[in-house]
């Protein structure tokens, strides 16, 4: 007569429930992921006690009035029974137990953990424990021999072992199962079970049999199955009488052999077909109690039921000192998994994305082994093993089987004939789409990515399709009904990409839903030809793209027109797309011993198409496998491997990639995980949700998204040195993104690389100074060679202030060679866009500095050049004055001239020191009434002090720098000049000039032709005479704006300065210059006299017409000090 099967009853939450008979049999135990443990007098208990053990109860057993369970706060806890009153905590793990089992006559406990290890531990004695090592896993299951002397124990590292309890060594083991790296990863929970009584057989469930070893000689001595296994069995359970087997599997079957026939007796299949993760064998009676993954309650009754046959006469004559022997069996078939969704655990399958690769990779040790069994078995088996091994290596159908046989094989031929002790091969991992959840939940997220979720239902209620934006403002929330079982999905701002497998009936298909179309028709489907399944989709910008399992790759224009077709080198892994960019991981061949072989290839989609990474070799962590594939917010690849290391395509060092953070380091527990869903670089977050005891995160509740902080690999980064270096390395490597977007027409926010490029300069210059406190100048030189040339300025009057002067020398004369090199590249750049200004005088603004500008700039250089030649006493000859009067051509258009304090100008307020930080460029100075003395008294100050003020100014060089479209007036065309001084007028100006030049053009664009500010008049005016032609504009100023009323703006006053001077005789030019010099030499103390009341005159005569031309801007400013550079040029290039 067939065992009966009374209706099922929600029991816990949806997750891994455990069930156990008290002693007697009068009531049933259970526990669940809700974290209570409820007894129940029968199944029709409509009110069971409830007893809350904690978060999550993963495992219960119960004997001599004890109530022991392991609980998610890494405890093993004891509650009195059947009060529930707590009576302390048994041990303690570092991570989650996963199954507690009692011993026969109750007085220990053993428990296995997420942490590898076994404990057992005396239940009136805590502190008698014994700690089992070995297991290079976490522990799945446990069971006690009913004599004592052994412990089984099944772990995720794939073996089965025997332990002596005695002296805590291992008898035995046997590697039987599949392989993973967690509880929630393994295919199968293996609860195993010792005979009752004697302990002679251990049953172990390994697939879809139950293996059977005896006890001590540890032989295989036969197997269990039946055809009507299809699904891998999950654990077993003896009757108390020890006749009986009874064994439940993955997909809800419960089939019970009579061992010695080997005959089976029942086969009852769950009503839902949910895995079977808990068995209980009533102690005095035929009824086996049994939960499922989803929480679910049942019992079967009238097991084997008594018709004269032996069996049942030894049932009913039990006596009730045999109780113990049935927890042996009943607390092994106690799960252990551990998770909100434990209830897809048990049920992976061949479809799966992410964990049947984990699966794959950490080794299945099914079928093979169920063939071969161990190694004093047939050894036929194990060639014709070999022999499937062979056939079946390119079928990936058979990767289980594959990956079985071939990790078998060093261990099952040390007894034959043939030997391998070479590299193993790795089974290719299967495709995936990131951002999705396995493909055999009823539940599942179809693709979470910075736009948008797309969820999949599939259960007896619905099969749909819900498509939800984060921004809602792209398009509101969707509903799809899935009537043709779509599995892969992608989400961008214009469409929804769906793609199904094909069938009997229909063949696989691609179906775009383009929501951003402006006409009425936003659908388009598209059949494959037959035999062509589609693997992996994503989405672009204007495109689509579709991978399929015949190595093919099928571009679509977002309407739909099919566009170019390629093939790939390998089956695809995964692919991403963001705006123009492909992004396609490969299998490029074999990996072996645990390392997958991928390949990546990202293309340029635009009108020029073109490759970047032309199957490069895809850098993975060790025996590790890909999780995640995409890009940043900002368009950078990245990817994260099964380790939780996450890499990014570093650009700006020949597209190498960059490990750039470490998501394990985050983690809590081993079993924990975070399952990434979007990369920022600007600011730096890595989107992500943590996952407890899991690798994917359950669709309800809705999960709530984690932001993760980078961090680069960098060796001592507790120490100030490396964690600057890490800081600044992470800076550089997060901001190539500007480069990109700027070389390929992309906008992006000005502001951001300039803060970036502060940051950088801050910490360069702090590693400086921390290389000087420690006396390392080398070192110094290394980080002052990685610095802009402005910024080697401040390291140099750091380096002169703290005594170090030939280290000061050394980057003076670095700071020289990177100033030419500036100014060359500078002058390339320049020389496609100059227009001879005497050719064209009506040329009028354009891409280069002012003829005024340029003339101080070259006045500038002169004076460095000079004050160096002064210190080796040698002198100019007279006509250098003379050649001074003509603007040097290819000079930096952004430099102003250190000699410029007595030209009067309507903008003298626009340049702000270095050592005032950045000040508003329309701003009056009153930096000209201030005694001259007053500019040294700023030298005590410490460089670092204002490090960040000339931060500031750095930032704004390079703006300047790269925009070669400033409105500033063109230059005529000089006579050229020696690179040295090209180079002097770079490192002492440009910096300031530039400064000034992006505040102009910044804060008035539109007056920025008429405002071109001319420069401070505050410069080195106690250092330098003025030039024959400042002083002969000085004379003749008046003349000009009487001729010249209209004139307002001080660069129309030089302009026609310029003319007028030009066309005086080479005697008269040469008589200004040698009065100007001879002036300055007979009577110096005159003429800084007379510059500063002229330089006072000219103020107050442009400041009213100044204060119109900005009345918004702010009227007070602070008397500006000697500019940084200027203070800076005296240790570059004098010598005093």
């Amino acid at each position: 007569m067939p065992a009966t099967r009374k209706p099922m009853r929600y029991g816990h939450t949806e997750g891994h429930t455990d069930v156990c008979f008290d002693d007697s049999g009068s009531c049933i135990v259970t526990c669940g992921s809700d974290g209570d443990v409820r007894i129940w007098e029968d199944l029709d208990d409509d009110d069971p006690k409830s007893i809350n053990v904690g978060e999550k109860a993963y495992s219960c057993a119960l004997k001599s009035g004890k109530l022991v369970t392991a609980v998610s706060n890494n405890t093993i806890q004891v509650h009195t029974f059947p009060e529930g009153d707590p009576d302390g905590i048994l041990t303690r793990f570092t991570t989650n137990a996963n199954h507690v089992v009692f011993n026969s006559d109750g007085t220990k406990i053993a428990a296995g953990s997420g942490d590898f290890l076994v404990k057992v531990v005396d239940v009136m004695d805590c502190s008698q424990q014994k700690t089992f090592r070995g297991h290079e896993a976490p522990v799945l299951s446990l069971s006690f021999d009913p004599k004592d002397v052994f412990l089984a124990s099944a772990s995720c590292d794939g073996s089965v072992r025997v332990w002596q309890i005695s002296d805590q060594t291992c008898a035995v083991s046997w590697p039987l199962l599949q392989k993973s790296n967690d509880v929630i990863n393994a295919k199968s929970i293996c609860r195993l079970a010792w005979q009752p009584k004697s302990g002679k057989l251990l049953a172990v469930p390994v697939e879809k049999s139950v293996k059977l070893y005896r006890r001590e000689t540890w032989s295989n001595q036969f197997d269990l199955s039946d055809n009507s296994i299809s699904q891998t069995l999950n654990i077993v359970t003896w009757s108390p009488c020890g006749q009986y087997l009874a064994a439940g599997s993955i997909d809800g079957l419960i089939i019970v052999w009579n061992v010695e026939t080997k005959e089976c007796m029942e086969r009852v299949k769950h009503e839902k077909g949910y895995a079977v993760c808990g068995l209980a064998w009533h102690p005095t009676c035929g009824q086996i109690a049994y939960t499922d993954a989803e929480g679910n309650l049942g019992l079967l009754e009238d097991v084997c039921n008594p018709s004269g046959k032996t069996p049942s006469s030894k049932v009913s004559s039990r006596v009730e000192k045999d109780y113990s022997d049935l927890f042996d069996g009943d607390d092994t078939s106690n799960a252990g998994d551990l998770n909100d969704n434990a209830v897809e655990t048990p049920s992976f399958s061949k479809g799966i994305i992410n964990d049947d690769e984990d699966d794959n990779i950490m080794l299945a040790s099914g079928r093979p082994r169920q063939r071969s069994h161990f190694l004093e078995d047939d050894e036929n088996s194990v060639d014709i093993t070999m022999l499937k091994t062979g056939s079946s290596l390119l079928k990936e159908k058979e990767e289980d089987d594959r990956a079985d046989s071939i990790y078998n094989l060093p261990v099952a031929t040390t007894s034959q004939r043939l030997s391998y002790d070479g590299p193993v091969p790795t089974p290719r991992q299967k495709p995936f789409q990131s951002g999705s959840t396995p493909l055999h939940l009823t539940h599942r997220f179809m693709v979470w990515n910075s736009i948008g979720i797309i969820r999949c239902y599939n259960d007896e209620e619905d099969n749909a399709i819900d498509v939800e934006f984060h921004d809602t403002s792209i398009h509101h929330a969707t509903h799809l009904t899935n009537t043709l079982n779509y599995t892969i999905a992608d989400l961008s701002h214009e469409a929804v990409l769906l793609a199904c497998e094909s069938t009997d009936e229909l063949a696989s298909k691609l179906h775009c839903l383009h929501f951003g179309s402006w006409d009425s028709s936003k659908e388009w489907a598209v059949d494959m030809p037959q035999n062509e399944d589609i693997e992996a989709v994503c989405l672009g910008q204007g495109w689509a793209a579709a991978a399929t399992n015949t190595l093919l790759l099928r571009l679509f224009s977002i309407g739909g027109v099919q566009k170019e077709v390629f093939s790939l080198p390998g089956p695809v892994v995964s692919m991403a797309g963001h705006g123009e960019q492909l992004f396609i991981v490969y299998h490029r061949g074999t990996g072996f011993d645990g390392d997958q072989c991928l390949g990546v290839y990202l293309l340029e989609m635009g009108k020029k198409k073109k490759q970047i990474l032309r199957g490069d070799p895809l850098p993975l962590t060790r025996k590790s496998y890909l999780v995640w594939v995409g890009f940043s917010a900002e368009g950078t690849p990245c990817f994260v491997d099964s380790e939780g290391i996450v890499r990014m395509l570093n650009r700006g060092l020949g597209n190498t990639w960059t490990p750039v953070c470490n998501t394990k380091e985050h983690c809590k527990g081993k079993s924990d995980h975070y399952w990434v869903v979007g990369i920022h670089e600007n600011p730096q977050q890595l989107r992500c949700i943590p996952c407890k005891g899991s690798r994917f995160p359950p669709t309800l509740p809705r999960p709530a998204v984690a932001i993760l902080s980078f961090k680069l690999p960098y060796c001592q980064i507790a120490t100030e040195k490396g964690q600057m270096e890490e800081q600044f390395w992470r800076s550089v490597v997060f901001h190539n993104h500007f480069d990109y977007l700027a070389k390929n027409g992309y906008e992006y926010e000005e502001s951001s690389k300039n803060q970036a490029i502060r940051e950088q300069h801050e910490l360069l210059l702090k590693m400086f100074a921390l290389s000087c406190k420690l006396e390392r100048e080398f070192r110094c030189m290394e980080l002052a060679d990685l610095m802009a040339h402005n910024v080697v300025n401040l390291a140099i009057k750091y380096a002169s202030r703290s005594g170090r002067l030939m280290l000061a020398q050394r980057l003076s004369e670095l700071a020289v060679e990177k100033a030419a090199e500036l100014a060359a590249t500078q002058e390339e750049e320049e020389e496609e866009e100059e227009v001879d200004f005497r050719q064209k005088p009506s040329a009028g603004y354009s891409n280069s500095p002012t003829e005024w500008s340029q003339s101080r700039l070259r006045n500038q250089v002169e004076e460095a050049v000079e004050d160096t030649e002064e210190a080796d006493d040698t002198e100019e000859p007279d006509d250098t004055e003379e050649r001074s009067e003509i603007p040097k051509q290819g000079q930096n258009p952004f430099s102003k001239s250190a000699n410029s304090s007595d030209v009067p100008s309507t903008k003298s307020g626009a340049i702000a020191s270095g050592s005032q930080g950045r000040v508003n460029p329309f701003k009056v100075s009153a930096s000209s009434k201030e005694p001259a003395g007053s500019g040294n008294s700023g030298r005590s100050a410490n460089i670092l002090d204002n490090m960040n003020k000339s931060y500031k100014k750095s930032t704004a060089l390079n703006r300047a720098t790269n925009n070669d479209k400033s409105p500033v007036i063109k230059p005529l065309v000089p006579k050229p000049k020696s690179k040295q001084a090209s180079a002097a007028s770079y490192f002492q100006k440009r910096t300031s000039e530039a400064d000034k030049i992006e505040e102009v053009k910044e804060e008035n664009p539109e007056n920025s032709l008429s405002e071109a500010p001319a420069t401070c008049p505050q410069s080195t005016e106690n250092q330098r005479p003025k030039t024959g032609f400042q002083m002969w504009l000085e004379e003749n100023r008046s003349s000009i704006l009487s001729d010249n009323p209209d004139f307002s703006d001080e660069a129309d006053i030089i302009k026609e300065g310029m003319l007028r001077f030009r066309v005086l005789s080479a005697e008269e030019r040469k008589a200004w210059a040698t009065k100007a010099k001879g002036g300055t030499a007979s009577d110096e103390t005159e003429a800084k006299k007379r510059k500063r009341v002229d330089d006072e005159n000219r103020e107050t005569e442009h400041q009213e017409e100044k204060a119109k031309e900005n009345v918004n801007l702010p009227k007070k400013q602070k008397p500006l000090d000697l500019s940084t550079n200027q203070k800076l040029s005296a240790f570059a290039f004098k010598q005093e």
